[in-house]
């Protein structure tokens, strides 16, 4: 645990990716092999589900320290991290657990199966056999909240420098249903050949956004442009007589959509297929909203599937007939896929194939990129043809040409504190629109200004604050922002009736008054025009 420590407090408080790499090195080469395991799980996301609620983590706290809740509350607002908050106010004598992190986390994963009494007698216990910062690390292992700039990219990068492997043999052996609790080092990481797994995706490829002109991309002939579809990503896997399908984050989301099953007759096993999930219905996408009701019900009513059916646009072939087809260049690939959805007569399937666009200049694909809205599309992808599927985001080879965002002036009316190193600062702000006389909300937002930025309205929150609600302050609507985002939609959830896909600011607007900010009906008029 003491080693764990250790390099989690250099990773947070590094902002080098060498660094970083450099420590996750050293722990590989002096932790102990189980150690190793749950340190992969810990920091690329395959955690155990939370098994403790926080409001008890709250409420022991305050019992142990003496703290009024309001107190800690207070507290936890300028803090900004909940496992700070708790370590920090907990003022036990400085203890060094000798348990090792494997320990530690095999008894977490045992609170499940405790009664509440029994939970609070182990965490009291736990937190007394710790220092502070041990007491800090273990509060992020109970309720799971890494994040230091690590990803799974990072980590197959440092384990590929410390096992003298590939980095990308390193990111697919960390894909797919493994679990600390149920793996070795040996297994996951050293065997040649590692235990079959039908399931296992590869390492998804991901695209840079495009800020110069595509002509400094050369010869228009080199790349493949396609639509970029406002879907979920996904990684649809034929093998052992079953589908599985995997988003981008890694989730297995195969109970999900149902309709995919049918491909399995159609589809031969040994087939890996990169593409696009959509909700698609009479000739036409449906809101990415459809797609999200989808994914948040527990259960698919007939209805449900009826209403909102899935499809998935295919734009890359993974796996043929068993064969890692990644190393290939895109122009084969595409190829093979396109000889796959033929000669098995998948037109009239739940996989479509994503279409190529067919231009001969720059400004003739522009011309195609201008028509994304009517197509349900933010833009297009462009491919270079003589490309590999690589994994992670790298430049050169894949880009995203997304369409300009649709923007809106809007008035500030409240703020609220950030999150890390922005605990002290009012960062997170919601907008209003002008309905008649009055302003209503309508998105809320809390990127796209400068450091400079964000302090010059923190002031102003300070100096000018209405009501306070918690960690949200009311403030004086006088400051105007322009507000970018990616698509509108009708919305019964939000008061005013709408609802913002990807709301970030795109300007201060300081020579704009209140006055002018746009108003309720400008946002239903672009409803009309832009809407899903």
């Amino acid at each position: 645990m003491q080693r764990f420590t250790q390099l989690f407090l250099q990773l947070d408080q590094s902002n080098k990716t060498k660094e970083k790499v450099q420590a996750l090195v050293r722990y590989f080469e002096e932790a102990e092999d189980q150690d190793k395991v749950w340190a992969i799980a810990l920091l690329s996301g395959k955690r155990p589900k939370r098994s403790i609620r926080t409001s008890d983590l709250r409420e022991w706290a305050c019992d142990l320290s003496g703290l009024p809740a309001w107190l800690f509350e207070e507290t936890y607002h300028i803090v900004g991290d909940l496992a700070e908050t708790l370590a920090k106010v907990l003022h036990f004598e400085g203890k060094e657990s000798t348990k090792s992190l494997s320990e530690w986390m095999q008894a977490i994963l045992k609170l499940k199966d405790l009664e509440p009494e029994a939970k609070k007698a182990f965490i009291l216990q736990s937190w007394s056999e710790m220092d502070e910062w041990q007491r800090f690390v273990f509060n992020k292992m109970l309720m799971g909240g890494f994040r230091m700039g690590v990803s799974q990219k990072l980590t197959a990068r440092a384990l590929a420098l410390y096992t003298q492997k590939e980095e990308s043999e390193i990111a697919h052996r960390l894909t797919g249903n493994w679990q600390a609790q149920n793996t070795s080092f040996q297994k996951l990481i050293l065997e040649e050949k590692a235990a079959d797994d039908y399931s296992k995706p590869y390492p998804f490829y991901l695209a840079y956004a495009l800020e110069d002109k595509p002509e400094e991309l050369g010869d228009i002939q080199n790349w493949q442009a396609e639509w970029k579809w406002d879907g979920i990503r996904g990684q649809i896997i034929f093998r052992g007589g079953h589908f599985y399908l995997w988003s981008r984050g890694e989730e297995l989301i195969s109970e999900k959509f149902p309709e995919f099953e049918e491909l399995v007759s159609l589809i031969p096993d040994g087939t890996v297929i990169d593409g696009e999930i959509l909700t698609y219905k009479d000739g036409q996408i449906l809101p990415f909203q459809d797609l999200q009701t989808r994914i948040g019900r527990k259960k698919l009513s007939p209805k449900l599937l009826k209403e909102h059916p899935a499809v998935l646009r295919a734009y890359d072939l993974l796996e043929w007939e068993g064969k890692d087809l990644r190393g290939y260049p895109l122009q084969k690939r595409r190829a093979l896929l396109e000889a796959l959805c033929r000669q098995n007569h998948l037109h009239e399937s739940a996989l479509q194939l994503s279409t190529v666009l067919q231009a001969k200049s720059w400004e003739e694909l522009a011309e195609h990129r201008a028509t994304a809205r009517e197509q349900r599309s933010e833009g297009l992808m462009l491919k270079r043809l003589d490309s590999i599927y690589q994994h992670g985001r790298k430049k050169g080879d894949w880009w995203k040409w997304k369409l300009e965002p649709l923007t809106i002036d809007a008035v500030l009316i409240y703020g609220m504190r950030g999150h890390g190193r922005r605990t002290n600062l009012y960062t997170d702000y919601t907008f209003a629109v002008w309905d008649g006389a009055k302003l209503v909300p309508f998105t809320k937002a809390y990127s796209g200004l400068s450091d400079a930025e964000f302090r010059e309205v923190d002031r102003f929150i300070k100096q000018n604050t209405l009501e306070r609600f918690g960690p949200v302050r009311s403030v004086k609507p006088e400051l105007v922002f322009e507000i970018a985002f990616e698509g509108i939609q009708a919305s019964k959830r939000h008061k005013s009736g709408i609802a913002l896909r990807f709301p970030r600011m795109k300007r201060w607007r300081k020579d704009k008054p209140k006055e002018e900010a746009n108003s309720l009906q400008d946002l239903k008029d672009m409803l009309e025009i832009y809407g899903s």
